[in-house]
């Protein structure tokens, strides 16, 4: 009974060509996709449950519902007996090697392979510690480039600001500049226009100058010795004249 199970298993799965080919489908779509792009997900640290260190818990629970709890032993031992009935395989002087080795490998994992384990646990630990530092020192120097960057990006912001300061400043200059040579051009405007007009007022008070003299020089040769002794003594009447007047005011 067990035996046509299994050949019937078998052909069932030989006749499912679909399932096959969209499997094949599946696996090229994922490689020339954009997901084979996508992070790998981290490999667990613990296997999975196995019972006798080799059969996996998952074909124990697929069996249960329909075979019972008894169904996968049931199973085994029946492709045992089937394979030995039918020889299939036969048992030789390899199969008592292959006992003794595997006896050997499972007393070796039962005595040794926690200390290995854990010798290998520790070693990836250290690499892992070490990965781990230096990936915690890249991400600060890309953290401090970021924000080096970050800095250089506000300062090159910040230029155009300069730049319109130096702008400002050198208008300013230019300004400044104008103005000062405004100031020179109307000092010196003011200068030459004070020079012309003190050169007129000096022509002019010469001129008055040179006129009084010629006027006292005519007139002073124009008065007689006779005319002079008359205005002298018109003077001294008119001054005798005065000092009565006056006396007679400050006896009244």
């Amino acid at each position: 009974m067990l035996s046509r199970l299994v050949f019937l298993s078998a052909n069932s799965l030989r006749s499912s060509g679909l399932i096959g080919a969209g499997l094949v489908q599946a696996s090229r779509s994922l490689q020339t996709s954009s997901q084979r792009l996508a992070p790998v997900p981290p490999l667990p640290e613990h296997g999975g449950k196995v019972r006798h260190g080799l059969i996996p818990e998952e074909l124990f629970e697929f069996l249960y519902p329909k075979t019972g709890v008894t169904g996968p032993y049931m199973l085994g031992t029946g492709l045992i007996v089937y394979l030995l009935s039918k020889e299939l395989y036969v048992i030789n002087h390899e199969t008592i090697y292959a006992i003794c080795i595997g006896t050997i490998i499972v007393y070796g994992v039962k005595k040794y392979g926690a200390t290995v384990a854990a010798f290998i646990d520790s070693i990836n630990e250290e690499k892992v510690a070490k990965a781990q530092v230096a990936k915690d020192s890249h991400i600060s120097f890309l953290t401090e480039a970021i924000e080096n960057e970050k800095k250089e990006q506000w300062r090159v912001e910040g230029r155009g600001m300069l730049f319109d300061a130096k702008r400002n400043n050198v208008a300013m200059l230019l300004e400044t500049n104008y103005r000062e040579r405004q100031h020179m051009v109307t000092n010196e405007v003011k200068r030459r226009l004070d020079y012309q007009i003190a050169l007129q007022h000096l022509n002019r008070r010469l001129q008055q100058e040179h006129m009084i003299n010629w006027v006292e020089k005519n007139v002073i040769s124009s008065i007689t010795p006779q005319q002079e002794k008359e205005s002298i003594a018109k003077c001294i009447a008119d001054l005798k004249v005065l000092a009565k007047t006056t006396q007679a005011k400050a006896a009244a």
